[in-house]
């Protein structure tokens, strides 16, 4: 027994050491990863990302991804595989737009997307928080219905539908998506139900 005793806390002390080295080096490797994220890849070993973080949008927009697919196009040497992203940019403030882009990589293509948002931005005239008078918007086989609500009903709405009338600002409204399934025609429709919305002022002209 006292042989045993003498034996068992020899393993104990000599997993000690390798367990802390391992988590030392996790820790070392964690910490120059963390690092080089700070310093925008610089120091991380990884070199300077393209389209960094000067390529986010300023002026207190926010971006939200509708959709990130991969296409392929079909060449005479084989198939080239790209990335098509589709986003929505809006300050919650009355002006909101959406973009498509297409890039070897997932970064490249929302860039694309959100330079492309950033100049087909739209104003939507609200009153009390929603909207002035009822739409019903079709593109192809899109169709996209608006409707004003009472203060306090929220946004009644789904799909891309609402994280576009979200970020226009619009704190009460109802919506119903008919027809089409696809989130582009879905989303350009919905763009183009704001574009139609006229100011109380002129709804009478």
């Amino acid at each position: 027994m006292s042989e045993d005793k003498k034996i068992k806390p020899e393993p104990k002390t000599a997993a000690t050491p390798s367990q802390g080295a391992a988590e030392t080096v996790a820790k070392d490797l964690y910490g120059n990863q963390s690092a080089g994220r700070r310093n925008g890849g610089r120091d991380g070993g990884r070199g300077p990302r393209r389209g960094g973080r000067d390529d986010r949008p300023k002026d207190d927009m926010e971006q939200r991804i509708l959709e990130v697919a991969r296409v392929t196009r079909v060449m005479a040497g084989g198939k080239r595989m790209n990335f098509r992203a589709c986003v929505a940019l809006g300050d919650r403030k009355g002006s909101v737009g959406i973009g498509l882009g297409k890039g070897a990589d997932v970064t490249m293509a929302v860039n694309k997307a959100v330079n492309r948002a950033k100049k087909n931005m739209v104003s939507v005239p609200t009153v009390n928080e929603t909207i002035p008078h009822a739409v019903l918007q079709k593109m192809g086989a899109a169709r996209v219905m608006l409707k004003p609500a009472k203060k306090g009903r929220g946004v009644i709405a789904g799909g891309v539908t609402r994280v576009i009338l979200e970020l226009s600002g619009v704190k009460n409204i109802t919506s119903k998506t008919l027809g089409s399934k696809n989130k582009i025609n879905n989303a350009r429709c919905t763009i183009e139900a704001l574009k139609a919305l006229r100011p109380a002022e002129t709804k009478g002209k």
